[in-house]
This record gives C-alpha cells, structure tokens and sequence, in this order.
C-alpha cells in the first residue's frame, strides 16, 4: 500500500487499508490489481479525477486536427480554371490540411485516361513547393483521385 505523498506502507489487509484511508481522511484506490498483492493507494480521488481530467484538457489543446479538404478537376479543364483549383489547393495546404483532387471521367472520356494522368501530374507538380504526393493518381471507378499532404516546415 502507497500513502498519500507515495511512500510505501508495506503489505497489509484489506481490513487495515480500509481503516487506514478512513482514519487519514482520504478514500482507498486499487492502482494495480493484477500485482501480487494488489497495490493501493491512499488519495484524494477527486482531486486525482481533477488532476486527470486538466491533464488530457492540455494534451487535446495541442495536438492538431488534420482535415482532407477536395479539389475536383475534369479532363477539359481550362487553363484559367486549373489555376485557380491550384490557388485553392495550395491556400488548403497553407493551413496545414490534406488535399484529395479527384478528376472525373464523363461518358466517352474513359478511354482517354492518359490525359486524365497527365492533369494530375501537372497539378502535383504545380503544388510541388509547399505540399508532397501522399498517394499516387489511382483510378477509383469513373474517378482518379490523388493524395497531397502540406511539406512540414521545420525552421519556425
């Protein structure tokens, strides 16, 4: 059994541990009970529940939420449009989220799938300097999609 502050009390029965925590004040917690012999320990419990909680609330502050926002592309996409499909990807990854492009194929456009690859390709490559290729172009049904994670910037 463990007091209060961690000292150990030495091995007692469960009887002595009960008035012990009764007689300090405080309530009787099972730390471990696959050890031979269980271990106990006097605390405060509400208090450790406080404690616990305060702790995971830091812990969920900092870690961050990495969302995948979608870019949608067709094989007739022009120039100016693509360019601006490439702005809003790259503003995406400036905020420290996945990109998903996906080009869909219509109708007779199934036979031109190189063209298809080609445009993902260009993209990737326009998107090169603040973003990696998390997946390569992977035809999915009527649909290539591909995969662009942000570069992590190690110099802050």
């Amino acid at each position: 059994m463990l007091d209060e502050n961690g000292n150990q009390l030495g091995i007692m029965t469960l009887a002595q541990a009960r008035q012990y925590a009764y007689d300090h004040g405080v309530d009787l917690v099972l730390i471990a009970p696959q050890a031979t012999p269980p271990v106990c320990r006097a605390m405060d419990y509400g208090r450790y529940r406080y404690e616990c909680d305060k702790k995971d609330k830091e812990a969920k502050k900092k870690q961050t939420v990495t969302e995948v926002k979608e870019v949608q592309l067709s094989c007739r996409i022009d120039t100016h449009d693509f360019e601006t499909k490439v702005n809003h990807a790259l503003r995406f990854l400036g905020a420290g989220n996945k990109v998903r492009v996906c080009l869909k194929f219509r109708g007779r456009e199934m036979a031109h799938q190189s063209l298809g690859h080609e445009i993902l390709e260009r993209f990737a490559q326009a998107c090169s300097e603040c973003s990696t290729v998390e997946k390569k172009p992977v035809l999915e049904g009527r649909q290539v999609t591909m995969f662009l994670a942000p570069v992590k910037q190690n110099a802050k």
